[in-house]
């Protein structure tokens, strides 16, 4: 049902701190970092495999966030539903595509996308929106 773990959304209440911590005592590699909708969001790449992390301000501090790929949103939605899945919210759009975020018993959160717009990740590779000081 899911094709990939595409990324871990960390909570980031100061960006910046975070952007410094993951890049320079984590040795990762920030890929982006935007202002859009009213939040900041940093790509870091911290392994050569894997799912990069997300950093953002926005995110509340309960951990990180699962965001898996799904071949066909929709369908999925419709499959989990049957099984007793039920999303924390309606189905909303990220820059790729549809998505939808639950919790687990646990109440870990993770979420689910369709890659819809591909394109939408590589027009983020290497911009660096400037903070306003």
């Amino acid at each position: 049902m899911f094709e990939s773990l595409d990324y871990l959304y960390v909570p980031a209440p100061d960006i910046d701190a975070s952007v410094r911590y993951y890049t320079h005592v984590l040795d990762g590699k920030l890929a982006w970092k935007i202002r859009a909708f009213n939040a900041w969001v940093a790509c870091v790449e911290l392994a050569l495999d894997g799912p990069p992390v997300l950093l953002a301000d926005h995110k509340s501090p309960t951990g990180p966030q699962l965001v898996y790929r799904v071949a066909e949103f929709e369908k999925t939605v419709r499959e989990l539903r049957a099984r007793g899945w039920t999303p924390e919210s309606e189905p909303f759009e990220i820059p790729q595509g549809p998505c939808a975020s639950f919790r687990d018993p646990a109440g870990n959160q993770l979420a689910i996308y369709e890659n819809r717009r591909p394109e939408a990740t590589r027009h983020f590779a290497g911009r660096f929106d400037i903070q306003p000081k």
